[in-house]
């Protein structure tokens, strides 16, 4: 699998945390992991690895998500736009593995496909004010 076919899946899993509680996260990550069928275990690994460390982060990634977002409460934000903002900060913060830029590339990527044209805007707005 791609690294940007991962980055969607996981993107997918954490677009579900604002539909489940954090109890339920781990049923749900499992659940969509077995409707993609067979993966290579290193692909799952770095799947349940990734949202698995988002999650530890959420609080963390959600205040820095709303000191930079101009007022906007996470609660107004859109639930695909916040899960991208999630995967991607989490990704330029916290995985040395992915560089900067490509976070914030990915980024606008997956919010071509799941969000409206102005979403796009804000979030390469909002990732823009994250430092490396």
């Amino acid at each position: 699998m791609t690294r940007r076919a991962l980055r969607e899946n996981i993107f997918r899993i954490l677009f579900k945390i604002e539909f489940n509680n954090m109890n339920e996260m781990q049923e749900q990550m499992f659940f969509s992991l077995d409707e993609l069928g067979e993966i290579k275990d290193q692909d799952r690994d770095y799947i349940i690895d990734k949202v698995n460390g988002i999650i530890d982060l959420i609080d963390d990634i959600d205040g820095l998500i709303e000191s930079i977002s101009d007022g906007w409460r996470i609660e107004r934000i859109g639930k695909a736009e916040l899960a991208i903002l999630r995967l991607a900060i989490y990704e330029m913060k916290y995985d040395e593995s992915v560089p900067f830029k490509v976070a914030i590339n990915e980024a606008i990527e997956l919010s071509k496909i799941y969000c409206g044209e102005e979403a796009k805007s804000f979030i390469n707005a909002l990732l823009a004010k994250v430092e490396e």
